[in-house]
């Protein structure tokens, strides 16, 4: 078998990984702290904890590609996530298409164009990110085959479309958008099937788009597993979690339960090849 692009997603050296690793597991520190915060806040008023929480889950999610890839090849793939992301979001509002008519609360943030929040845009990146290196880990076992990017474009859209089932409730119980009614009776918390096709296309769409932006052009020896992009993706489905069962949303926290369980279970058994 022929090794393939994949394959070239090294670090350069121990040298160089150590002076970038240090901003990195900061951001991770903050962002676990916000995320504690967020969850145990006695008042209850966690608006600007959101806030936070998510600009460094993105600034967490950014710093772990760019341990291993260039800078502004990771901010431009970011940039470009965010763009058609947000786009779409920002059509569906306007047209319903691709994910169905949806209408953004006053939670969501404030709106880019009046369109769509700056949230979207940021729920991309941490979204389509993350999914991929949770991707990565669970195919370490087969980085070396013929189609591996093809494998990872698929797998890395398997993972978002399942964020976004365990999204939906959250977004729910937050208001931060809501479904109009259409002619599907079958939704989940509000959300069509038409919504998970559209998830599912734009992720396919963006990823066709940065996945060139994400291979490292240089040889290298195989890198060690990064389970930073499995904490900040399994955090999110927590978070998510325990939202939706102060809610008592208790079929949401079972599918949660499941999608967190098997997503840990093969990024485990990936990292250990």
């Amino acid at each position: 078998m022929q090794p393939t692009t994949g394959t070239a997603q090294t670090p350069t050296s121990g040298t160089t990984l150590k002076k970038r690793d240090w901003p990195h597991y900061l951001i991770l520190t903050l962002t676990l702290a916000a995320a504690a915060a967020t969850l145990f806040n006695p008042s209850g008023t966690t608006s600007n904890l959101d806030a936070l929480l998510l600009l460094l889950a993105t600034a967490g999610s950014i710093s772990s590609l760019a341990r291993t890839l260039p800078l502004q090849s990771v901010l431009f793939a970011a940039f470009i996530t965010a763009l058609v992301g947000g786009a779409a979001h920002g059509l569906s509002a306007r047209t319903g298409l691709p994910f169905g008519p949806l209408s953004f609360g006053a939670t969501s943030g404030p709106q880019l164009f009046n369109t769509v929040p700056t949230t979207v845009l940021l729920l991309w990146i941490i979204v389509i990110f993350n999914s991929r290196g949770v991707a990565r880990l669970m195919l370490r076992p087969w980085r070396r085959v013929k189609n591996y990017g093809f494998l990872l474009m698929g797998l890395t859209t398997l993972l978002a479309l399942a964020f976004d089932v365990a999204l939906e409730p959250f977004a729910r119980v937050k208001h931060l958008w809501l479904w109009q009614p259409t002619k599907i009776s079958l939704t989940w918390h509000g959300a069509s099937p038409l919504s998970f096709l559209g998830w599912t296309f734009v992720s396919l769409l963006i990823l066709a788009v940065i996945m060139p932006y994400l291979i490292r052009k240089q040889p290298g020896n195989p890198s060690a597993p990064d389970f930073a992009p499995l904490a900040l993706w399994l955090g999110a489905i927590v978070l998510f979690s325990v939202n939706v069962a102060q809610a008592n949303l208790w079929a949401a926290v079972t599918v949660n339960v499941v999608i967190a369980s098997v997503a840990a279970i093969f990024s485990w058994r990936g990292a250990k090849w």
